[in-house]
């Protein structure tokens, strides 16, 4: 029989711990964007799993979060260099960057301010890029028994910036010469402790929490370990990606 535990009680690390990954192709995609590249920035980089990423195709990559403690907890990678900074006082001379991305967070951001910073930091044909990652998805009734605790469950506890994640951004303000960008996604291989791990990490979770929903919670993480079955089976986890692509 599994341990009896709270999966949700997690420490300062959770979110770089269970975070899924981006695609290799993904920062590969970004780098052939850009007119260079020389630097490129992320902006709310979190632990940088995206910024580690472009750190592969950049000769610098600058991680920029408000958070410091998820500065501390950021990877190291060649290459880059992490500041904690908001998204709408970037710490750079004007025209060095050759792209801007945002990964999972601009929905966060004052976004005319962030905007005005992306215009004096890129330099000319700068790539942008806003990505984001919709609803995960679980094969069979584990899928079916996540979708009505997102929806429904937990649905309450979203803060109203959740709604512009769902709709991929769909209807954000995006002041550039946009195009259409590729179709990317997300795919994990997960046992039931990264799985509930990763759920622990949303804001909804949180809120949840601090309003002394803690049975709730428990109880979705007991049906989820029947459905799992064993706890170390890995299951295929999938995050459609979406983005806002344009060109400064």
């Amino acid at each position: 029989m599994m341990e009896k535990r709270n999966w949700f009680d997690q420490g300062g690390q959770s979110y770089a711990q269970y975070r899924p990954e981006y695609p290799e192709a993904l920062a590969a995609f970004l780098a052939a964007a850009a007119p260079a590249t020389r630097l490129a920035v992320d902006v709310g980089c979190g632990n940088g799993q995206l910024t580690t990423l472009l750190a592969r195709h950049f000769a610098q990559v600058a991680g920029i979060d408000p958070s410091a403690d998820q500065i501390a907890h950021a990877r190291a990678a060649s290459g880059v260099a992490y500041a904690v900074a908001p998204a709408e006082k970037l710490p750079f001379a004007d025209g060095v960057a050759s792209a801007i991305t945002a990964a999972q967070a601009a929905h966060w951001f004052d976004l005319p301010a962030f905007y005005a910073e992306v215009r004096r930091v890129a330099h000319q044909g700068a790539v942008v890029a806003l990505v984001s990652y919709g609803v995960l998805a679980l094969e069979g009734a584990l899928g079916e028994r996540f979708l009505r605790f997102y929806a429904e469950d937990i649905g309450p506890f979203w803060p109203p910036e959740r709604r512009l994640v769902d709709a991929g951004y769909a209807g954000m303000d995006f002041p550039f010469a946009e195009r259409p960008a590729p179709a990317f996604a997300i795919e994990q291989a997960w046992d039931l402790g990264q799985f509930l791990g990763y759920v622990a990490t949303w804001s909804a979770v949180k809120n949840a929490r601090q309003a002394g929903k803690e049975a709730l919670l428990a109880a979705f993480a007991d049906e989820c370990a029947a459905l799992w079955g064993d706890a170390a089976e890995r299951k295929r986890v999938t995050w459609p990606l979406h983005m806002r692509l344009g060109w400064v």
